[in-house]
């Protein structure tokens, strides 16, 4: 039988009787979860500050370029030549300077595929034995033919992989600009049947036609930044790409017959589409409410069946933007719709095959306008004249004004639900991506999740406006516990670099996108969120930002101390596992019992208060009712009716809380994260009561917390978190009365 215990509780508080003096222990370290992030931050300087915004010593390099290329089609090779045009903006003389030969990833025996573990499948794909193999290797990465400085001499370089030193006879000092001309070629690769990639052909058998997608196809400057000097970590393959800013005239040259969209403004339009085509794009300058299609399909297919052996040079113009992408093809229709973006028109396209029809002719252009809207509101104006949408079969990619996404219909024109809602979310991811890191111009070959979490984040905001439905997959915290539940073995904090994860879709872009979610509903709340998250956004646009930037502008446009989540939601691999251990019921008595002798009653700071006191008697119920033989009623004992009767006037009584039911809540944290905690109470009448208390409530005691409540009401259940808000990973301990969790198998 559990034995009754006594509580004081009101007027005064009680204290313990003094016990008998412990050894002393060895002091400790501060190993407290809200210790500031001292340790773990950069040190602001001049080039960023203690604040999270750009010091008064801020700079950024910027590298403009002129490219010609030309597309082979019947042999997918490129051949390009450019001239870059280096600005030194840092109080730094510079070397030498570093540009990234990305397209050297894919060379056979690179240190890439060398640094890949490997092992035997048993069952192989009997193509992908073939390319594996039994096919040679294509030759595939840069060749470079030359590199020059501006009077046409060569200029010394060395290659290093993905990576190209260019050896400067004097260094380029603070203030001064340099332009060399490279010279390049290379083979364009089948994404789909030899070894992937964020860019290449895909190659389509029935009719002989291939789709473009073609990005890294150029020398590009690497980033140049006062974090790290040159970024000079090779490209591995996971971790994407840092670039400087610059402006970009592009010259593209394909065959007479293929249709093409870019990143910027096509400058000879009339040149390149017939006159009933140019009158279609104008008519959709003016059309907000739905596309208008540009290329029609019947075009498309006489198109596709010509192959024509004369030749066209689109001419493309971009201004502030770090990179440049190009989508090429005669199967390509096109349709285009405007968006007011604030005061301005942006221009929404999509290129897609005949494949892709319905579903790209119905939503994608659409989805394209829904995205500029959602993310704007939420971050600043779209900058840019246009984004556009490309078809491309197993690609989801984004360059600046334009991506390629995956997503089409069977081969009797037939979507699945499964389908199309993959289609929708990765073209508001991909289009969203303009604005992270395009915009926001974060480190991708450090931090991915810079771009890639805030941009599923945003893109979970998008996908719920559209359709509160929507079958989102990051975002909300509820889709984040089977990972945050797993194999520690196989978790690393977000803070790792791109190369080192083994779970990169969840820790990338899952855990980061449902940390913002869990910090927008339940710490910070909606509005001190979306204010510190715009400041973040328009502090950083086309500049060069670091993840303690992001850090400490959340925290100082909200005057929210989020120290203590950063560190566990992003330093650590801890996760949410929040319980009841206890729960106590307690009733009024004005008489004491052996139980509180020993305990002395304590008044604030100083002396001891002597009474009268009113005592709160914990028991069992099942304890009391075998003694009684009948339940516990409060009109059992007596009640504070003396103490008001004597303290109170009759006008002060009516205004009196009644409490009759008095109980005490003990939460436990068997896991390592810090979280508010979520509390909803049913009582037995069937309503409801809900609280939340912050996080600093485990800020002295890191295992438990109580919490009492008075009730004029009988409490039937208690359950923590019952919304799913904080990616708790154990709910069996949620409840209280203990309910039993059936498994889905049982369901």
């Amino acid at each position: 039988m559990k034995k009754l215990s006594l509580l004081l509780i009101f007027p005064a508080m009680l204290i313990a009787q003094e016990k008998t003096v412990a050894p002393k222990q060895q002091g400790k370290y501060d190993t407290n979860k809200f210790s500031q992030m001292y340790d773990l931050l950069a040190t602001p300087n001049m080039f960023r500050t203690a604040s999270g915004a750009p010091g008064p010593a801020y700079y950024q390099q910027q590298a403009d370029y002129k490219i010609d290329i030309e597309l082979d089609d019947k042999n997918s090779k490129i051949n390009g030549s450019e001239i870059i045009t280096y600005s030194n903006n840092s109080p730094d003389s510079l070397d030498y300077l570093w540009i990234q030969l990305d397209q050297n990833q894919a060379k056979a025996k690179t240190q890439t595929s060398l640094a890949e573990s490997e092992k035997i499948n048993q069952v192989f794909p009997l193509e992908g034995f073939s390319s594996k193999y039994l096919k040679k290797d294509l030759e595939r990465g840069f060749n470079i033919e030359y590199v020059k400085d501006a009077k046409g001499n060569p200029m010394s370089y060395t290659i290093n992989e993905t990576m190209m030193r260019i050896n400067l006879v004097t260094p380029l000092k603070p203030g001064e600009k340099i332009a060399m001309a490279i010279k390049w070629w290379y083979n364009v690769n089948n994404y789909r049947k030899e070894g992937g990639g964020r860019s290449g052909y895909e190659l389509f058998e029935k009719d002989g036609n291939k789709l473009y997608v073609i990005a890294q196809f150029y020398p590009r400057m690497a980033v140049y930044n006062d974090v790290e000097g040159w970024q000079n970590m090779q490209f591995w393959g996971s971790g994407e790409f840092a670039l400087p800013f610059g402006n970009f005239d592009v010259n593209i040259t394909v065959p007479a017959d293929h249709v093409i969209d870019a990143t910027g403004e096509l400058t000879n339009r009339s040149e390149v589409f017939t006159p009933e085509q140019v009158k279609r794009y104008e008519q959709a300058q003016k059309s907000f409410d739905k596309p208008v299609v540009i290329v029609t399909q019947a075009e498309a297919e006489a198109a596709e069946k010509g192959f024509s052996e004369k030749k066209k040079t689109w001419k493309f113009s971009a201004k502030n933007v770090r990179d440049f992408g190009i989508a090429s093809s005669r199967k390509f229709i096109y349709d285009a719709m405007a968006v007011k973006i604030g005061n301005r028109v942006v221009m929404a396209e999509s290129v897609y095959p005949k494949e892709a029809n319905p579903l790209w002719g119905e939503t994608s252009t659409m989805t394209v306008a829904h995205t500029l809207r959602s993310y704007s509101a939420r971050t600043f104006d779209y900058p840019y004249p246009k984004a556009v949408s490309v078809s491309a079969e197993d690609q989801g990619m984004e360059y600046p004004m334009i991506c390629w996404n995956f997503g089409r219909p069977d081969e009797n024109g037939v979507t699945s639900k499964e389908i199309k809602n993959g289609m929708i979310g990765v073209v508001i991811h991909e289009v969203g991506h303009n604005f992270f890191p395009m915009i926001v111009n974060s480190d991708e070959r450090q931090w991915s999740w810079m771009d890639e979490g805030l941009n599923s984040f945003l893109e979970y905001l998008a996908e719920q406006e559209l359709d509160p439905n929507f079958p989102s997959r990051r975002g909300p915290a509820k889709n984040i516990v089977p990972y945050m539940s797993g194999d520690q073995k196989f978790l690393e904090p977000i803070m790792s670099n791109s190369e080192t994860i083994h779970q990169f879709g969840n820790n990338a872009y899952g855990k980061p996108a449902t940390g913002l979610n869990i910090l927008r509903e339940v710490v910070m709340g909606r509005e001190l969120f979306d204010y510190a998250f715009k400041t973040y956004a328009n502090r950083w646009k086309f500049k060069h930002p670091t993840p303690e930037d992001f850090f400490r502008t959340m925290e100082d446009a909200s005057a929210v101390d989020l120290d203590w989540f950063f560190r566990g939601w992003f330093y650590s691999t801890d996760f949410v596992d929040i319980g009841i251990k206890d729960v106590k019921q307690y009733y009024v008595s004005d008489t004491p019992t052996a139980d509180i002798k020993d305990v002395k009653v304590r008044k604030g700071r100083f002396g001891f208060e002597k009474g009268p006191f009113v005592y709160l008697v914990a028991g069992d119920n099942a304890e009391v009712n075998a003694s009684k033989k009948k339940p516990l009623q409060v009109e059992d004992v007596k009640p504070l009716a003396d103490y008001v009767n004597q303290t109170f006037t009759a006008e002060e009584k009516a205004a009196l809380k009644s409490p009759k039911y008095f109980y005490e809540v003990e939460f436990n944290k068997p896991g390592g994260m810090i979280m508010p905690i979520i509390v909803e109470i049913t009582y037995e009448d069937g309503t409801k009561d809900n609280y939340q208390y912050p996080a600093q409530i485990w800020r002295k005691n890191n295992d438990t917390a109580k919490k009492v409540y008075a009730t004029s009401k009988a409490i039937k259940s208690i359950q923590i978190d019952p919304k799913l808000m904080t990616a708790d990973i154990d709910v069996t301990n949620n409840s209280w009365p203990k309910v039993e969790v059936k498994s889905k198998f049982d369901q």
